[in-house]
């Protein structure tokens, strides 16, 4: 078991402004006549899905979907999806999540996943961007039950440099859960702000940051993941018990995409036993 905890960087410690759009989603996924089916669909606010697509058989592809396209200081965000035994699904978004300058007011997002013995469940959203002065307060929950299969991961762009936009003030508060059966295998507490992108001990002047989990990973293919990751310092990869952990941190956030993309293929056919199948809305 991995813990970590640090305080919360300058002006991210209070509750989110109530002013704010409040946007839910609650999702439960489930098997029926052979193939994964949302059995429950609940929304309030500005948080829908698309029907499920099924590119590769009985896999539900669904898209998660932000209308207003952006979030501002005082909106809270909670996703919670559910999958049922037998079934297996992907979630991805249609664009990057873009979170903008705040005046003062915190945004929240709220992520829980679980996901029952004998389940599939990929969570594979495309980026958060964070834009100068943003203020965020981000938790991803996942549960998983024993015989459970799960990949994830969380990719985080602070400004935009290419543009000339550059994240000097605002901050943003990362924590991510990971239990198997109630038992915590990984339980992190991660500040970033202007001058975490600096520091010799952060991102050493980049502004991208991402991690990638998978459950159950197989100790012996640990290696297969080493040589894919070895010619760039900027990655990389560990395991805690049956749980892979992929970090990388960089100045291009397509490029750190494109390598996750790159492991997501090497890895899925031995978590959940199928090829890799990127959604159609990748390519869009």
């Amino acid at each position: 078991m991995s813990k970590s905890a640090c305080a919360s960087p300058s002006g991210v410690d209070g509750a989110a402004d109530r002013t704010g759009w409040e946007a839910v989603l609650d999702l439960r996924l489930g098997l029926r006549g052979g193939r994964t089916v949302l059995t429950e669909r609940g929304h309030r606010g500005p948080l829908q899905v698309q029907r499920p697509f099924y590119p590769e058989g009985a896999t539900a592809h669904v898209y998660l979907l932000h209308p207003p396209g952006g979030v501002v200081g005082g909106d809270q965000l909670s996703i919670h999806a559910m999958s049922e035994v037998g079934s297996e699904a992907l979630l991805t978004t249609p664009a990057a999540g873009k979170f903008y300058r705040s005046e003062g007011a915190l945004a929240r997002q709220v992520i829980t996943l679980e996901v029952a013995a004998g389940a599939a469940l990929e969570w594979l959203p495309q980026e958060t961007l964070m834009f100068d002065g943003a203020r965020l307060d981000s938790r991803l929950n996942i549960a998983v039950e024993e015989g459970a299969r799960f990949i994830g991961w969380d990719l985080i762009g602070f400004g935009r440099p290419a543009s000339g936009d550059y994240f000097n003030s605002g901050a943003g508060q990362f924590r991510v859960a990971v239990r198997q059966s109630g038992r915590p295998l990984l339980l992190e507490n991660f500040p970033a702000d202007a001058e975490f992108l600096q520091a010799s001990w952060g991102l050493r002047g980049g502004n991208a940051m991402a991690t990638l989990l998978a459950t159950p990973f197989d100790k012996s293919r640990l290696g297969e993941v080493h040589a894919l990751l070895q010619d760039d310092s900027d990655f990389g990869a560990t395991l805690l018990d049956e749980l892979l952990v992929v970090r990388a941190m960089g100045s291009s956030l397509l490029a750190v995409r494109e390598r996750f993309e790159a492991l997501w293929t090497l890895i899925r056919p031995q978590v959940l036993g199928q090829k890799a199948c990127p959604p159609r809305i990748w390519a869009t």
